[in-house]
């Protein structure tokens, strides 16, 4: 089984103003770790999702997903802590402002998530809010070393936010303490950013691959395609542009679940495997993802595709992904 740990959340999005000067809001599914979730499963994977869901009605909201998907939520039962919120206001000349109201998704017990854990757990996937508070990261870390001793491959997407990092040094700390577990790293180049302006891609990929475990480091370059790297290898794709553009919402985190998914179908999906992805290999990883990512892109919010879309169109979709 794939199993993702991390946030849920609902996206409170608003309208400009109207001309009486009220708001009005929508709210979409979302949080990077449910996102990689339900495309994972989409994509046909056993897969289960580990983060606490509200009693509330947004919490309803985002079993319908993961539901409709086939993802297993793996904590039984439900909690009563309000669903964490990420609302977005749109001033009068369009430009956003975010606030983070963290609610659900920080009501986890180490014991019970290392509990919810499967025997047959083949990959780990985590990333998100997790390292952002000490707390919070604490509980997490334990839940992943009790899936490296399942015998599980772990991955991880950090999703860097500054914006909800009091404590960036700690943060980085607690974050290192992750990547040093991880098998496969995925970060973009606005992570890479945040991180350390002063490297460039190569030298950060480098230092990823020399971290204890890392054997594969995937860098997303949002329109400018991906890049792969292992010991034994490197890849450049470029994106695949859906006949009809949609948004951009959930695209790294479709691409990751297709990465994962062909590394799967390699049966690459291990340590000692990563390393020896070669150029061609790693080229088919991304080429892979990035026709899922662009799929996603074709549709309005994160609405991955599933397996079967993304075969019947792989077959003629390297004339479409574009060259960087």
């Amino acid at each position: 089984m794939f199993v993702v740990g991390g946030e849920s959340l609902i996206d409170l999005v608003s309208a400009p103003r109207g001309a009486d000067g009220s708001i009005h809001m929508q709210a979409h599914q979302g949080g990077s770790p449910y996102n990689c979730a339900i495309a994972l499963s989409r994509l046909g994977n056993d897969t289960g999702y580990l983060c606490p869901i509200s009693k509330d009605g947004f919490g309803s909201y985002l079993l319908e997903p993961l539901e409709a998907a086939g993802v297993r939520q793996l904590l039984r039962g439900r909690v009563n802590v309000p669903t964490t919120l990420a609302v977005v206001t749109l001033d009068a000349q369009g430009k956003a402002q975010y606030e983070f109201y963290r609610g659900a998704d920080r009501a986890i017990e180490s014991g019970l998530l290392t509990a919810a854990l499967p025997d047959d757990l083949e990959l780990y996937q985590i990333g998100g809010f997790c390292p952002i508070l000490p707390d919070d990261a604490e509980k997490w870390l334990v839940a992943v070393e009790a899936a490296i001793a399942r015998g599980a491959t772990i991955s991880i997407d950090p999703n860097v936010r500054p914006s909800l990092v009091e404590d960036f040094d700690g943060y980085k700390e607690r974050l290192g303490r992750f990547l040093d577990l991880a098998h496969v790293i995925k970060v973009s180049e606005e992570d890479l950013q945040a991180l350390d302006p002063s490297q460039s891609i190569e030298a950060h990929a480098q230092d990823l691959l020399a971290r204890p475990n890392c054997e594969l480091v995937v860098v997303t370059l949002g329109e400018h395609g991906s890049r792969a790297f292992t010991s034994n290898g490197w890849a450049t794709a470029g994106v695949y542009t859906p006949p009809q553009f949609g948004d951009t919402v959930g695209a790294g985190d479709s691409l990751m679940a297709g990465v994962l998914t062909q590394l799967g179908a390699l049966k690459a999906l291990k340590p000692g495997a990563l390393k020896q992805l070669d150029d061609a290999a790693l080229m088919t990883v991304l080429r892979f993802g990035a026709v899922v990512a662009g799929l996603n892109c074709g549709q309005k919010g994160c609405n991955p595709p599933t397996r079967a879309q993304v075969e019947a169109l792989l077959g003629g979709a390297e004339g479409q992904i574009s060259d960087t």
